[in-house]
């Protein structure tokens, strides 16, 4: 009897099945990813739409009440225009020297 090293033998069915089930996990992997990344994309643009909602409705607040001073009457409110305009010289220097 001789002593021949010998190596498990793997048939050629069996090596294509494993490649194939390892390609098969690496592609439910690239979809899964790609499926939560269209989810991120999905949920940021929905965000930025809410957030451009909030901003419109505080835009449209700050211009009413914008049109409703530009509205007032002033002498109705108890207001006067002055009736002398004087110029007056300060005499200390201002901040920005």
């Amino acid at each position: 009897m001789r002593n021949v090293l010998s190596f498990p033998s793997f048939s050629m069915v069996s090596l294509c099945t494993g490649i194939v089930a390892i390609l098969l996990v690496a592609y439910i992997g690239l979809i899964a990813t790609v499926m939560s990344y269209a989810t991120l994309t999905i949920e940021f643009s929905q965000s930025v739409r809410n957030d451009e909602a909030a901003v419109a409705v505080l835009e449209s607040t700050y211009l009413a009440n914008v049109a409703q001073l530009t509205n007032t009457d002033y002498a109705a409110a108890g207001y006067a225009k002055p009736l002398v305009e004087t110029f007056v010289r300060a005499q200390s220097a201002t901040a920005l020297r």
